[in-house]
């Protein structure tokens, strides 16, 4: 089988390859992303393998099946990014993978409150310039803290046992509670006294019409004034105007994000030399409390070859056209 592999850096092309060893395919990269201009690269293969920003509409969906693809096999867990309605219409299967490495998402989000707390990204800088004052470093202890989770799947699950260790309060929202989390201490609670309630807030939730925006202008009013939002999720879980406010009235008190609600026009390139036109990641960036990367959360070795190795097992299920548990369908978006 061909497989047509869009939005391919470099890393995805190591461990796809060293993974295909064990299967055979016909892979073929572009760095571009899939979209309906560029559907056509994908001429001549069984399937198109997509990835996180990568858009598919009806429109790119229905120029897929023109060509013949009955395959969408994503590389990563969510799939906000595809219509599954069109897939649907157009006898295109989706695949996804719906679990990597939870390790690699949850322990990305302690760091980013540990370098937002202890400031170590601007220690490094300081003392690279021979500057060794403390000045302005002056933290919080974690231990007894409140961490509220928005969510408590695979990832949430990870993270809040991590924060356990610190010895924090954990507290959590999610309308299908796990019973093993809730018996290690965490308390489940409306979704308000979460944000309500606690001192770091930590997102862990797909993107879902119902998740859209959960953190905006009423959350963030309801918190506690200095409080801490992380997140790791997808982008659009924030309202990223009604964040800028709170942080311009002192509202927020630290933000740290690996995700952003326009980043496809901005992450997994390299624009150094270029005027980014997007004014809001710009003001973010000039926040003191305020840390972005640029959705590296997943990039572990254990995680990239998890993803390489389902990936291609979807590929072979698709191919057996057996039934597989990877599989999105509209119907049970529905």
């Amino acid at each position: 089988m061909k497989i047509a592999v869009y939005s391919a850096k470099s890393y995805d092309i190591e461990y796809l390859d060293h993974a295909n060893d064990s299967f055979g395919y016909d892979l073929e990269y572009f760095e571009v992303p899939l979209s309906q201009k560029t559907v056509g690269l994908a001429s001549g293969a069984d399937a198109a393998c997509a990835f996180v920003n990568d858009k598919l509409n009806r429109e790119t969906l229905k120029a897929l099946s023109d060509i013949g693809i009955g395959l969408v096999a994503l590389r990563c867990a969510g799939f906000n990014n595809v219509d599954l309605e069109a897939a649907h219409d157009y006898g295109i299967r989706v695949m996804r993978v719906p679990a990597y490495s939870p390790h690699a998402v949850a322990e990305h989000a302690v760091a980013l409150i540990l370098t937002l707390n202890r400031k170590t990204h601007k220690a490094y800088n300081r003392v690279r310039d021979a500057n060794f004052s403390l000045e302005r470093f002056v933290g919080f202890d974690l231990e007894k803290k409140t961490v509220g989770l928005i969510g408590t799947g695979k990832i949430g699950q990870v993270f809040a046992r991590i924060m356990q260790g610190f010895n924090c309060n954990i507290i959590a929202y999610d309308p299908f509670p796990s019973k093993d989390l809730a018996d290690t201490g965490v308390d489940y609670l409306p979704i308000d006294k979460v944000f309500k309630n606690s001192d770091i807030i930590s997102l862990h939730c797909p993107l879902t019409p119902e998740t859209h925006q959960v953190v905006n202008k009423n959350t963030l009013r309801i918190m506690k004034p200095g409080a801490m939002l992380i997140n790791t999720s997808r982008g659009k879980l924030i309202n990223t105007e009604d964040a800028i406010e709170a942080l311009k009235e002192k509202q927020l008190g630290y933000l740290g994000i690996d995700v952003y609600a326009e980043e496809e026009k901005l992450f997994f390139r390299d624009l150094s030399e270029h005027i980014i036109d997007d004014e809001k990641i710009m003001q973010l960036m000039t926040f003191p409390n305020v840390l972005i990367t640029a959705h590296q959360a997943f990039l572990t070795r254990e995680a990239l070859n998890e993803i390489a190795e389902t990936t291609l097992e979807n590929i072979s299920v698709y191919a057996k056209e057996a039934k597989s548990e990877n599989e999105v369908t509209r119907d049970m978006i529905a």
